[in-house]
């Protein structure tokens, strides 16, 4: 089996900061496979796609799907950029590497996980992220405590037992910001962030976790004043804090709070963790398999982390092609921990790039059972958008 031509979709929505880039490689075979690298937010879909037609173009033309490990080593080694790292070049052999893994398990007639030692997890505990950006069909803009609690509620009530907020990413007028909080918060501030986590204890009762996701923008100094504010709060893990530029950071807030510590989702490949594990720092690891270097690398990531004791819950931001491998690899896992949901993963113009339609039931997930990566590009729906179609 060769590669003959692949499609790269980079994806227009109804949502202009969403824009997911699908990969779509194809066989003389006639079996193909999809990969997405996770640059659908944030500045970066422009420069995946870029990223991506270079690689194919220098590596993947005319390569067997099924030596995925040598393809990866080819492209980390010999790309030059890929001994630097970084989202871009790390995203594009993502989404290489996952439709290899597609197209080797749709020719043998198995899901991934079964290619990746098999199921270990029959049923995946998934919690609602996200909820300040609410959990209906719209995605709004939640400020007020009552609002936050009204969205946990609803999660609640499908079954969830597990919701993740950021409470600072919005302000009292409902818009976000993304830049730090690097200065310690007035009393003020501290109330108005602590009352938002507190409404939704308040509202979900004791036996529903919550997971705070601070989106890297405090310094260890900010971090440890608002854990000391959510104390009594009984929340289950600390999400990125502080940044993931330096590692030292983070064993500072680690040592410094209770509280569990998460990270990952800015981290990339065995070489990015290593020092996080030697630190001690990560109760939990979030690897974005579409960022990371795909299911090559993160099997490899959630191995090395199962040494140091430190439990996996994938970071999943992107199209349902990246919900579905982290499920087979989350299957496949012993230190599993919990699935990530978010908000965008249940609204239309995301589950419309996809069949089928992979969702929850009761606050579970269960990996596909179809060969490959069980999922296929809705054409009606992506063939909307611009595609580059190498050679």
């Amino acid at each position: 089996m060769k590669i003959t031509n692949v499609e790269i979709f980079d994806i227009n929505t109804v949502v202009p900061t969403w824009h997911p880039v699908i990969l779509r490689v194809h066989t003389d075979e006639g079996i193909s496979g999809l990969g997405e690298a996770g640059l659908a937010y944030g500045a970066g879909h422009a420069a995946a796609v870029g990223m991506i037609r270079n690689l194919v173009e220098s590596y993947l033309i005319g390569a067997d799907p099924f030596a995925s490990e040598k393809i990866w080593e080819t492209m980390f080694r010999s790309s030059f950029w890929g001994l630097g790292g970084g989202p871009v070049v790390f995203g594009g052999m993502s989404a290489i590497d996952i439709a290899l893994w597609d197209i080797k398990g749709k020719a043998l007639g198995l899901p991934v996980y079964q290619l990746l030692g098999g199921k270990t997890n029959d049923r995946l505990r998934t919690y609602a992220s996200q909820i300040q950006f609410g959990w209906g069909k719209e995605r709004v803009m939640l400020s007020r405590p009552e609002e936050y609690a009204e969205a946990a509620l609803q999660a609640v009530a499908e079954g969830y037992d597990c919701v993740k907020l950021d409470p600072l990413v919005i302000d009292r007028n409902g818009k976000p910001i993304w830049s730090g909080r690097l200065g310690l918060l007035n009393p003020e501030q501290v109330r108005e962030y602590r009352n938002r986590v507190k409404a939704v204890r308040d509202a979900v009762g004791p036996d529903v976790d919550i997971i705070l996701d601070l989106h890297a923008l405090l310094s260890p100094a900010t971090a440890a004043q608002l854990a000391e504010a959510w104390a009594d709060l009984d929340c289950l893990y600390y999400e990125e804090p502080v940044n993931s530029l330096n590692a030292d950071l983070q064993g500072v807030v680690a040592r410094s709070v209770k509280v569990p510590m998460a990270a990952g989702e800015r981290i990339y490949t065995r070489w990015g963790y290593r020092k996080y594990f030697e630190l001690n720092s990560l109760a939990v690891i979030q690897p974005d398999l579409a960022l990371v270097g795909g299911l090559t690398e993160g099997k490899k990531i959630c191995d090395l982390a199962h040494i140091y004791d430190v439990t996996v819950q994938c970071h999943v931001c992107g199209s349902p092609v990246a919900t579905v491998a982290a499920l087979h690899l989350e299957t496949a896992i012993p230190n599993f921990l919990i699935h990530e949901h978010h908000t965008n993963s249940i609204k239309r113009f995301n589950t419309e790039l996809c069949v089928p339609d992979y969702q929850p039931k009761k606050g579970y997930f269960e990996a596909p059972n179809l060969p490959g990566l069980g999922i296929e590009l809705n054409d009606a729906v992506v063939g909307t958008s611009p595609c580059l179609r190498i050679p």
